[in-house]
């Protein structure tokens, strides 16, 4: 008997609400549908499992087909099924508040997920594509009578005795023109890989051909024959629901490869399991880094009882483990999660802090295990580390343990550690541990070796994050004071109570003054005549500590007033050695051009030096050398 009606919606407006505000989503169509029957062949096992179903629940799986030429697209399944009064109720009844207030609240809507998430419009997402959907299904249950159900995108629909004698549901969708790009078997292949890759019950999409051996020939060479088999999409039992003690490291390490097929093998992993206050499942991987790290986010994926959802997991992972690899899987969040939702859930932030908690605590294991093979991986892991102390609180309180600084030597402490080992040489007058470093080896070698000359030891802080992480740790560390190497010479970076004297007097410090004002005459360099040892150069030119660091968080993209001291113009103090023999040899030359000429070639050689000495200035430094020098 046939049987016509309305669909329960309040309003005629739903359909073109759906296809206008989630055009944009519209592959999503395939997820909702594909899920609905993974669900329904679930709860047929559930029910076999508790006695409530007597039957043979045969091959379970759901079958995804397409038909050009018809252009119709089939998703069935073997599940429950439905009777024609459980179709009423779960199809035809979409509960609204009110229509006026759904048109409103949403005609603005740019997040499709907010919408199907709160009206449970999972089903009528087959709309976007389809102007024709129709259902046959036949319930488990015994005596069931099969039904049919159609509807073309209106609110009208036709409910009828169907034809189908297995238990189950097949969904039909007779696609429209606007959305033909979806009978592409390319296309919808695309699609079942992105969302439906982990689901738990088997997935097939049609066949596939494949080669298989059939015997030998005459002469004992093998023969092959291509047969067509299913093709199965999913994996029903990927890694993260099992337990680790099934798992071995090629396990890890294989599924990493299944994810990112063209990667480096990750560093190590952490596998996640908890289910209490939340459930959360996954496994998350340390990859080896690239230097272009902000371009390798988005690469943990979001799963909800394995039906992918996102790869934005900016509200569900720590900001300073974005960069880590892998899949988290929580019921906790649902299908259809929108942004709202992520940032205001309770169960959200538990997972985020379970996360950064499990995270330190196996950084924190691989320390005190293994501090060598630990340290090997500092290079790569580090960046990771620093982010979470620059970032997180928390975090940083637990890195205290397992946060290395590495020196020039290629030795590795922690900053206690370093702390100690520095303190008795490179404590100030002021009783402040000043701790040197370098961003450039090469570059910074002239005063590296200045320092190990007075035995003080050089950090190498070379990554993108270190000018934040120096700041940071100068605002935890009581008295200790971070000074790049070559922010200053080497005397007034870690100043003693003793001043040295110097060799000359007034009158001939101010003469040395003017003659390498005269001999500079260059912008930004700020000449000072002072008294050091003997060993330092005669000329340092140098920038001072606070504004470098400015420079350097601007040139990082560092926001606020960053700004401004990324566009201020460099200046550098040019610091002349009084003690230096070099600078007693110009004053005692009796030939004024021949005065200015040396001091022009040691600012030239304190530039060099500093690598800031190019172009015409290099090319006339090398001829007055060659003069110099006595050739040509």
């Amino acid at each position: 008997m046939q049987e016509q009606g309305t669909i329960s919606i309040h309003t005629e407006n739903i359909f073109p609400i759906i296809k206008k505000f989630l055009y944009s989503d519209n592959e999503i169509f395939l997820r909702e549908l594909v899920s609905n029957a993974v669900d329904a062949t679930q709860k047929i096992k559930r029910l076999a499992s508790l006695g409530q179903f007597k039957g043979t629940l045969g091959d379970l799986r759901v079958q995804v087909a397409v038909d050009k030429a018809s252009k119709t697209i089939t998703i069935s399944d073997n599940g429950l099924g439905m009777t024609a009064e459980e179709i009423k109720k779960y199809i035809n009844q979409i509960a609204f508040s009110g229509a006026t207030e759904f048109v409103e609240k949403f005609k603005e809507a740019k997040d499709a997920s907010e919408i199907i998430g709160r009206f449970g419009l999972g089903f009528y997402s087959a709309f976007m594509v389809a102007n024709l959907v129709e259902i046959d299904s036949l319930s488990f249950q015994d005596g069931a009578a099969p039904a049919h159900w159609s509807c073309d995108g209106s609110t009208e629909y036709t409910i009828n005795e169907g034809t189908r004698q297995e238990r189950g549901t097949t969904i039909t969708l007779h696609i429209n023109e606007e959305s033909e790009e979806f009978l592409e078997e390319q296309k919808l292949q695309s699609i079942l890989d992105k969302y439906c890759k982990f689901l738990p019950v088997t997935i097939q999409f049609g066949t596939r051909t494949e080669s298989i051996e059939d015997g030998e020939d005459a002469a004992g060479k093998k023969q092959w024959k291509e047969v067509e088999v299913d093709n199965i999409i999913n994996n029903t039992t990927p890694i993260w629901t099992k337990a680790p003690s099934e798992l071995k490291d090629e396990d890890y390490l294989n599924f990493y490869r299944e994810l990112y097929p063209f990667s480096e093998d990750p560093l190590f992993w952490i596998h996640l399991n908890v289910d209490y206050p939340f459930n959360l499942t996954g496994v998350l991987y340390f990859p080896k880094l690239k230097p272009d790290f902000e371009l390798q986010r988005n690469k943990i994926k979001l799963y909800s009882r394995q039906v992918f959802i996102t790869d934005d997991v900016k509200d569900i992972v720590p900001e300073f483990l974005m960069l880590l690899h892998g899949v988290i899987d929580s019921p906790d969040i649902p299908l259809n999660v929108s942004r709202s939702f992520l940032q205001a859930d309770g169960a959200v932030k538990k997972i985020n802090n379970y996360i950064t908690k499990k995270v330190a605590d196996k950084l924190q294991e691989l320390f005190k295990n293994d501090r060598k093979a630990y340290e090997s991986k500092w290079t790569d892991i580090g960046l990771f580390v620093k982010y979470g102390i620059i970032s997180d609180q928390k975090f940083a309180e637990k890195a205290n343990d397992f946060a290395l600084l590495n020196n020039t030597e290629g030795a590795f402490f922690t900053t206690k550690e370093y702390r100690e080992k520095v303190s008795p040489l490179q404590t100030d007058k002021d009783g402040n541990v000043v701790l040197l470093y370098t961003n450039d080896l090469a570059k910074n070698d002239a005063f590296i070796q200045a320092a190990a000359k007075r035995s003080y030891d050089v950090l190498l802080m070379n990554t993108p994050l270190d000018n934040h992480f120096i700041s940071h740790l100068e605002q935890h560390l009581e008295k200790v004071h971070f000074r790049r190497v070559d922010a200053d010479v080497m005397d007034r970076l870690i100043p003693k109570e003793d001043a040295i004297p110097s060799v000359l007097n007034e009158e001939q410090l101010g003469s040395v003054k003017e003659i390498f004002g005269k001999a500079i005459d260059k912008p930004g360099m700020d000449v000072a005549v002072e008294s050091l040892s003997t060993d330092e150069l005669p000329v340092t030119v140098t920038m001072d500590e606070w504004m470098r660091r400015m420079k350097d968080m601007a040139a990082l993209g560092g926001g606020g007033g960053m700004s401004f001291y990324g566009a201020m113009p460099d200046r550098y103090k040019v610091a002349v050695n009084a003690n230096h023999p070099l600078i007693g040899k110009i004053l005692a030359c009796t030939d004024g051009t021949e005065k200015e000429k040396l001091a022009k070639q040691a600012f030239d050689l304190a530039l060099l030096s500093q690598g800031m000495l190019t172009g015409a200035e290099l090319t006339d430094f090398v001829h007055r050398s060659i003069d110099m020098i006595g050739v040509g």
